[in-house]
């Protein structure tokens, strides 16, 4: 059976968890909390994984894809972002991963810079739904190396002010990385930035050469 994977389709379980994790514990090294934040929401999203067996990940694989691997956490990636939102909503025929075409939306632009580089992202939403997050599918550098080939999603919520934080460290793998019985939307070529991004969720074992590294 083919399963969707939705933008902010997350199960309740999950968001509970991450929601827990990212309670804080006081003040301290501004850096070290930020590492230790981002360790308990990870390891809170593998427990709500395991106990959703097959939901993404097949029961299977858990002990291969689990706990989930990233790249260390890194304050360099969290970045200021503005958002130009779109005049009108632009239709987007996206294809998916099951060969699929998916119906969105481009609701707007996401303009940041990043290690000295100015970057900008496409924010997309589902075709006739009210734009309360973006969907930020993007791919970089380091897809089918280090990262998934297919590329990494962001979800952001919406602001009234237009500014926002974009957190690449939060960067997860759509799901049909673990199960190929999920579709999921792929980047659009505008947002295919021409820089590696070493933050976030990557493949459990990297192609690169040790000496690329």
């Amino acid at each position: 059976m083919m399963m969707r994977h939705t933008p902010f389709a997350v199960a309740a379980t999950l968001v509970l968890a991450l929601s827990l994790a990212a309670c804080s514990s006081g003040p301290g090294d501004p850096n070290a909390d930020f590492a230790a934040k981002l360790e308990a929401e990870r390891a809170a999203k593998d427990a709500a994984f395991r106990r959703q067996v097959n939901q993404p990940i097949p029961a299977a694989r858990m002990d291969e894809l689990l706990p989930l691997k990233y790249f260390p956490a890194d304050p360099a990636y969290v970045v200021p972002a503005s958002f130009a939102p779109a005049a009108a909503r632009t239709p987007l025929q996206i294809p998916t991963s099951t060969g699929q075409i998916r119906a969105m939306e481009v609701v707007g632009t996401l303009e940041f810079t990043l290690k000295g580089q100015a970057l900008s992202l496409g924010a997309l939403a589902e075709a006739g739904t009210p734009p309360d997050r973006l969907f930020v599918p993007f791919m970089d550098l380091t897809s089918g190396t280090e990262t998934y080939e297919a590329g990494r999603y962001l979800e952001i919520t919406r602001t009234v002010t237009g500014i926002y934080t974009i957190d690449f460290n939060r960067a997860f793998q759509p799901y049909c990385a673990y199960n190929h019985d999920y579709d999921c939307p792929f980047p659009p070529a505008s947002n295919r930035l021409l820089v590696p991004v070493r933050a976030g969720e990557k493949l459990a074992h990297s192609t690169l050469p040790a000496a690329g590294r």
